[in-house]
């Protein structure tokens, strides 16, 4: 509520749209009324309101990881309809803090101890946090002054979630200096050793990778030079583009899998797998995790694949692309000229007429067919500064 009337303000100061959404995620019968109290309050400061309505849980795995999740999700395919070009939310300086003491307990990295961001690109949509640097009671404080009701979410009293217990461990906490503004300010300072990080990781992959085929390629020698964080960086990004993937492979996972390239072993962490090659590392994707992924020709295979042909008449309804597998590579006599590695090929798009291949792009077969990363391989290094 806060966040609304400040947003309210200064929007009218400077002449910008503001339109406000709600999302009723369906988990207690108080919050149809609480959205309706929005709807009610930005009806009278002449905003238009939307209420979304989240009837996607089945009940299973984490209540809040899926709600957030959803909500994020959902607030941002309104936001496209409606032409939003950012969505700000109410996160505060507590928000903060209990987000470092939570991952502070899961012995979070520097990533994870820098906090939330003030201002990110998630979903295809920028967020940003306006609030991260005030506290509730300094909230609460502006909500009095202003004679602004609010209502008191319920759940922030149920101790069966771990942000509640983090806010109870913060208030033991305070008598030792550990407050909610001291541990803002080590997100802060966390946040700027991040860019730092993340700026060497850039300029180490620039040095020293290619994209090959959609896989990304480091060279051997340059990487072992490479400090061990850099080194996690770079497979930790490698990985979230080849998989799609929004969050990042868990540390454990990343290091057994570095661990295993010194040794000359290779190795699988989130749907994709790396592996030395000569000279270079190769880390694409892995052949089992698309095994069964199939799409016609004119959607993205795999979510990043995107398939043309230089024959109009070609994109026919009834072709289908999926994986390259053993199968379809025994049927590309010429793979070895194309310079990529067979596990490589394996798990590249090829098209398919019911069990005849038509063409295998990265494997040099059927050339009036093309297989792109969509958007092109400058995303991935696009993407070591956009996390």
């Amino acid at each position: 509520m806060a966040l609304l009337h400040l947003l309210h303000k200064l929007c009218t100061l400077h002449g910008t749209r503001l339109r406000v959404v709600t999302v009723d995620h369906g988990l207690r019968p108080e919050a149809a009324s609480e959205a309706q109290m929005v709807a009610d309050v930005c009806s009278k400061l002449g905003l238009l309101h939307d209420v979304l309505h989240w009837e996607g849980w089945d009940g299973s795995g984490n209540l809040q990881d899926a709600a957030r999740r959803a909500r994020y999700g959902m607030m941002a395919d309104w936001g496209r309809r409606h032409d939003v070009e950012a969505i700000a939310v109410g996160h505060s300086a507590d928000d903060q803090a209990e987000t470092v003491l939570m991952r502070l307990a899961r012995r979070s990295g520097v990533d994870g101890l820098s906090g939330m961001k003030r201002r990110l690109v998630m979903e295809g949509m920028t967020w940003v946090r306006p609030l991260l640097g005030a506290s509730r009671s300094d909230l609460r404080d502006y909500l009095i002054q202003s004679d602004v009701p609010w209502i008191e979410d319920p759940s922030n009293k149920n101790e069966n979630f771990e942000r509640i217990r983090a806010r109870k461990v913060l208030e033991a906490l305070e008598p030792l200096g550990i407050t909610v503004c001291g541990l803002a300010e080590v997100a802060d300072n966390m946040l700027e050793a991040r860019k730092a990080l993340e700026w060497q990781t850039f300029l180490a992959a620039r040095d020293s990778i290619y994209v090959n085929g959609g896989a990304v390629v480091v060279d051997d020698r340059k990487m072992r030079l490479m400090p061990d964080e850099v080194q996690r960086r770079l497979l930790v990004r490698a990985m979230n583009w080849i998989s799609g993937e929004a969050y990042p492979a868990r540390r454990q996972a990343v290091m057994s899998v570095l661990k295993g390239l010194r040794r000359g072993q290779a190795g699988t962490a989130e749907g994709c797998h790396a592996r030395r090659v000569g000279g270079a590392v190769w880390i694409f994707r892995e052949f089992n995790a698309v095994a069964n992924v199939r799409s016609t020709v004119d959607v993205l295979w795999d979510g990043r694949w995107r398939i043309t042909s230089s024959d109009p008449g070609a994109l026919a309804s009834d072709l289908e692309v999926r994986a390259l597998g053993e199968e379809g590579l025994a049927q590309c006599p010429d793979w070895r000229s194309c310079g990529r590695p067979h596990p490589v090929l394996l798990s590249t798009p090829s098209i398919w007429h019911k069990d005849e291949l038509l063409s295998a792009p990265l494997a040099g077969t059927g050339q009036n067919w093309h297989a792109e990363v969509d958007g092109g391989d400058e995303t991935f290094f696009a993407a070591l500064l956009t996390h």
